[in-house]
């Protein structure tokens, strides 16, 4: 399930991704390695939280943001 994001919100999300997410290696996302390297989809994503991860494990540590994500989405 996709929730929408707004332009606003799409900076502090990347910064949590950045700064929070196990799954995130230098661009890349680990839970997607096939011996292949996977970009990152939420870094990619303009308008959306796409990942599961992400969404469930690391959005709601920033309780602020994910309040106002998951209200908008709901």
């Amino acid at each position: 399930m996709k929730w929408r994001i707004y332009p606003s919100q799409r900076g502090r999300v990347n910064k949590l991704v950045h700064r929070r997410c196990c799954c995130y290696d230098h661009g890349n996302c680990i839970l997607l390695d096939d011996g292949e390297p996977h970009r990152c989809v939420q870094i990619i994503s303009r308008s959306g939280i796409y990942c599961n991860y992400f969404r469930r494990a690391v959005l709601p540590s920033d309780s602020e943001l994910y309040a106002q994500i998951r209200d908008q989405n709901k």
